[in-house]
């Protein structure tokens, strides 16, 4: 009986990384942080963002995907206009650059900023 029962769950969470696979791959869009070493106003939306962004809705929708800013694009970035100021924000869909937000304006008015990004998505 205790093997059925470890295949039954081996068999449930299979279907769970496959379906929350498909979901990550439905959802194309992106929000790059693009940082480096010892920026405050990086470590700044660290503390005051960082933990509840994957759990918010503008997460869900958007997932952030922190990038050093001295270091070459990812190949599938490649076609973006390179941050220059740290950090930068560049909210993309299929790799394409949707909108960006240069700078951490703080938690209240990432949030809002943040929102009228997500907006221009395509529904």
């Amino acid at each position: 009986m205790r093997i059925f029962e470890f295949l039954q769950s081996a068999a449930i969470a299979c279907l769970c990384a496959v379906f929350c696979a498909s979901s990550v791959a439905a959802s194309a869009a992106q929000l790059l942080m693009f940082e480096q070493d010892n920026c405050p106003y990086c470590e700044r939306f660290h503390a005051e963002i960082g933990p509840a962004y994957p759990n918010t809705d503008e997460g869900k929708q958007a997932p952030l995907r922190v990038l050093m800013l001295n270091e070459p694009l990812p190949d599938e970035l490649i076609n973006l206009t390179p941050a220059s100021v740290s950090p930068t924000f560049i909210l993309v869909d299929n790799n394409r650059e949707i909108d960006r937000l240069v700078g951490y304006p703080g938690d209240e008015h990432f949030w809002f900023l943040l929102s009228e990004m997500l907006s221009k998505l395509e529904k």
